[in-house]
């Protein structure tokens, strides 16, 4: 996997404190009662960091797409 933008849409709002933890994403309110989180992914193994750590916070992930960049 090469560096890439990615979206994830997650249900329900976070907490500021997971907000400070995602240092260098955007992180908005993306309809009723989710939350998109956009920002740079590295490498597969920051991918899956992530998803594990909104597993582990029982944060339900509903999507994660790439963002395209013109």
């Amino acid at each position: 996997m090469a560096a890439q933008t990615v979206s994830i849409v997650v249900r329900g709002r976070i907490g500021p404190d997971l907000v400070a933890a995602l240092d260098g994403f955007a992180v908005d309110a993306d309809g009723p009662g989710m939350t998109r989180i956009v920002g740079p992914v590295p490498d597969q193994a920051k991918l899956f960091g992530l998803l594990s750590m909104f597993e582990s916070l029982h944060i339900e992930v509903v999507s994660v797409n790439p963002v395209v960049q013109s």
